[in-house]
């Protein structure tokens, strides 16, 4: 283990992206006050106003529904995630906002397509068309809903595949690493689910097991249950973990603390050195991103002090929450960084939101002429308990030398 330092990134490095970054603050911050609207009028629209011509009890009946939808939502958001962490409110809020996400996207899509399928086929009149719609919208909605929500419960699969590394020594290859990240242990208790999937970590038998981040929404002793099975996860080296995000959100310390109680090296900007057949590879870490305004005295995302005293010809492999972190990591040469946090989009087509602020969403990417990102979808879920055409994943990568 290394002594760490403080370091701060290259000019070039804070204008990168920069545009990219304006037009997501911009976007950001009018979104919580004009999404919550639109989530609920549009498909309160399409389903009920758009020519359907429903008995007015239906119509107003529905209406009601949207209304009550478009207070209840930012209400139970607000109890669950502001002072007060109510889980009940936290998980009602959640709940209804994935499903009205799923509702407003495939009001769009089929309000627009679908109808007009229908006008160029010539199929029914006016009013027949637009129920076709309004039913079909509800029927992919109500599908897409039971099937993200048993994606987002189930044990991930594990998604095996192999890196090259370039400067790795013989010695190294076939070296095993799996990888989870933003577990994301909340509202919804899921100690049983934790249990399972670190027994299928171990099944791995990895020699290098890695979490990047997002542990759990809720400082560490109110989620200790949910987390407590990680202390069970073996690997034939190290266990090894980073900061995400969502810590700084809860007494990050608290979860750097228990992560090292229950047998993982908390990597916050060292790093530690994996041997065998007479290669070694430098396994680093860094704290999050945003710990460094998060206010936690002594947290921030320093990689040079992370590679203070590593050897510079040898491999190095990085672990960052955040994939955009990338860009110092290509600038330092280093050979694979792991992340996670982009959750690939969680509720399809979040995805293109989470490409405004990320360089990548999810698998392995090339950066700069070294530099290799693998991106994991995340293990758990965040917020709404539905995965739509984004499947979480338990990762385990391979390392080869040439």
């Amino acid at each position: 283990m290394t002594d760490t330092s403080d370091a701060r990134p290259v000019d070039g490095e804070a204008e990168a992206g920069a545009p990219r970054r304006g037009l997501l603050r911009r976007v950001m911050r009018y979104l919580p006050l004009i999404a919550p609207v639109l989530l609920w009028a549009v498909p309160c629209w399409v389903l009920l106003f758009a020519g359907q011509h429903w008995p007015l009890p239906v119509t107003l009946a529905g209406t009601a529904l949207f209304a009550l939808g478009l207070v209840v939502m930012p209400l139970a958001m607000a109890r669950g995630h502001g002072r007060r962490q109510q889980d009940g409110a936290a998980i009602v809020g959640a709940t209804l906002l994935g499903a009205s996400w799923v509702l407003f996207t495939w009001s769009v899509l089929l309000g627009v397509f679908l109808r007009l399928a229908l006008t160029v086929a010539g199929v029914g009149e006016g009013q027949d068309r637009a129920r076709i719609v309004a039913w079909a919208v509800l029927g992919v909605t109500a599908v897409l809903l039971v099937w993200g929500y048993a994606e987002a419960r189930r044990v991930p699969r594990v998604r095996r595949l192999d890196v090259r590394l370039p400067r790795l020594g013989p010695g190294l290859d076939g070296t095993r690493v799996a990888l989870i990240t933003d577990t994301h242990y909340g509202p919804l208790d899921r100690a049983r689910w934790s249990e399972r999937v670190c027994e299928t970590v171990n099944s791995l038998e990895a020699d290098l097991v890695c979490h990047t981040g997002d542990i759990a929404d809720g400082t560490a002793e109110r989620r200790r249950a949910q987390a407590l099975p990680l202390g069970t996860v073996r690997a034939t080296r190290a266990q090894v973990y980073v900061t995400g995000n969502h810590e700084y959100y809860s007494e990050a310390q608290g979860w750097v603390d228990l992560m090292d109680e229950l047998g993982w090296e908390p990597l916050r900007n060292r790093h530690l050195l994996l041997e065998r057949g007479g290669d070694t590879l430098v396994v680093a870490g860094v704290d999050d991103v945003t710990a460094e305004s998060s206010g936690v005295a002594g947290h921030g995302a320093h990689l040079a002090g992370a590679l203070d005293g590593a050897d510079p010809e040898l491999p190095v492999l990085l672990l960052a929450h955040q994939p955009k972190f990338v860009d110092r990591a290509a600038a330092a040469g280093i050979d694979l960084q792991l992340s996670g946090h982009t959750h690939g989009g969680q509720i399809w087509p979040f995805h293109h939101l989470v490409g405004l602020d990320q360089p990548a969403l999810a698998g392995l990417s090339r950066h700069g002429t070294r530099t290799q990102l693998y991106t994991s979808r995340g293990t758990g879920f965040w917020g709404p308990p539905f995965r739509v055409f984004a499947p979480s994943e338990i990762t385990l990568l391979v390392l080869r030398a040439p």
